[in-house]
């Protein structure tokens, strides 16, 4: 009889297989469901993410935004900042120059008045006299030596202002320099995007890097810069005013003091002509006084010597009148006639003599006199030259020197004017 094979293994029941089938469907329906779950939070997630990715980017978009136009109005302002002190250094090199200028041009007046003090140290005798000019001249070496003391502390502040200005300027340029360069950076920033080249992940890219700082001490970085900056450009400013007040000042004050001078120096030439014109007077006088006086003596000696002879033929006689003889020998009225006229005559020789001798003391006297007037005139001859050489050379303060030609005779101010011999006698002997 055949058999029949059976498969090896467990068998299940039909309830097993309907259970296991009413399992497997609702497990199905179970994954479905939290399938649609995870679905379904995805799709919000997705929907949320890329929401607060976009709203993300905008804001930080915005902040770039924002950014770059405050680091740009920064920008701007140390833009002008920089002009305005570019041109601040510049207007105060200039008055800088000008005071050096200013200080230069002192030492020609300077070495006239020293000049001049020294052409009127060579008067002599009474004529070295501390007059007017001279005080006049030693308070103008005094009034250009504080003028040049003032330029030249002018002259050092203006030097030092604009150190502190190019300090200032530095430091704004550094700042310019370093916002143009956060500004370059940011633009880029801003204009990257998903489709941009070169964009990666980067290694700990939300690190505090070293060195950075707060936002409101970078606001006070800029704000200090430019403060400073401000600062300096009204100190700057100031001393610009300063200097420009100190230029004229001592233009005034030295132009005073030339015009006080020169007056002094033509009342002097004034006076010195005054007492020459009287001493060559006298001089004349003297020699027309001189002149008559020896021709008196010139008489006086003929009357002498008449007188003399006069006497001499009186005492011939009278002692001829002795050789009478006898009763002859009388004292007649020649013989009182001839001994009144060799008394008479004989005090007119006296007195004559005394006269005489009065005459020549009177002379001498006169000569002396006439040497004093002379030598004196002398003195002032030299002194007039050398007051007109002060003129002439003071000249050179009120005209240019590549147009300065001596025009002055330096015995008198008359231009071309000739000399008269006496004169040139006494310049000789002066």
């Amino acid at each position: 009889m055949a058999t029949l094979s059976v498969k090896p293994g467990q068998r299940f029941t039909l309830p097993n297989w309907h259970t296991n089938s009413h399992l497997i469907s609702a497990d199905a329906e179970r994954q479905r469901s939290a399938s649609h779950q995870v679905r379904q939070e995805a799709r919000a997630l997705y929907n949320e993410t890329n929401n607060q990715t976009k709203w993300d980017e905008h804001d930080n978009h915005t902040r770039l935004a924002e950014r770059i136009s405050s680091v740009n109005r920064w920008k701007e302002t140390l833009d002008k900042c920089l002009a305005d002190i570019d041109a601040e250094i510049d207007a105060l090199a200039k008055v800088k120059e000008a005071a050096e200028r200013a200080l230069q041009a002192k030492n020609l007046p300077l070495d006239v008045s020293i000049e001049c003090l020294m052409l009127r140290e060579s008067r002599r005798a009474i004529d070295v006299v501390r007059d007017p000019v001279e005080e006049e001249l030693h308070k103008e070496v005094k009034v250009i030596d504080k003028a040049k003391r003032e330029l030249q502390q002018r002259v050092d502040e203006a030097f030092e202002q604009l150190c502190l200005l190019q300090e200032a300027r530095q430091q704004l340029s550094c700042d310019h320099r370093r916002k143009m360069e956060a500004l370059e950076i940011d633009r880029m920033c801003l204009s990257l995007n998903v489709n941009s080249p070169n964009i990666s992940f980067k290694v700990n890219p939300t690190r505090v890097p070293d060195g950075s700082v707060a936002l409101d001490e970078w606001e006070q970085n800029s704000q200090h810069n430019k403060e400073h900056a401000e600062a300096e450009m009204k100190a700057s400013t100031e001393l610009r005013e300063a200097t420009v007040l100190a230029i004229a000042q001592t233009n005034n004050e030295l132009e005073a003091q030339r015009v006080a001078t020169e007056f002094s120096l033509r009342k002097r030439i004034r006076d010195l002509e005054r007492a020459y014109d009287e001493l060559k007077w006298q001089e004349q006088n003297t020699l027309e006084e001189i002149a008559e006086m020896e021709e008196d003596i010139r008489r006086l000696e003929e009357g002498l010597r008449r007188k003399t002879k006069d006497l001499k033929v009186a005492h011939t006689r009278l002692e001829t009148r002795t050789y009478r003889p006898n009763m002859e020998l009388c004292r007649d009225q020649v013989q009182y006639g001839l001994t009144d006229e060799v008394h008479q005559l004989e005090g007119t020789i006296c007195a004559l003599r005394q006269k005489l001798a009065e005459s020549q003391d009177a002379l001498d006297a006169l000569y002396r006199q006439l040497h004093r007037i002379q030598t004196d005139t002398g003195y002032k001859a030299g002194s007039l030259v050398l007051d007109n050489k002060c003129m002439d050379s003071r000249r050179k303060l009120v005209v240019p020197a590549e147009k300065f030609v001596p025009e002055v005779n330096t015995f008198n101010r008359s231009a071309n004017r000739a000399l008269s011999p006496l004169k040139n006698g006494q310049l000789e002997l002066a």
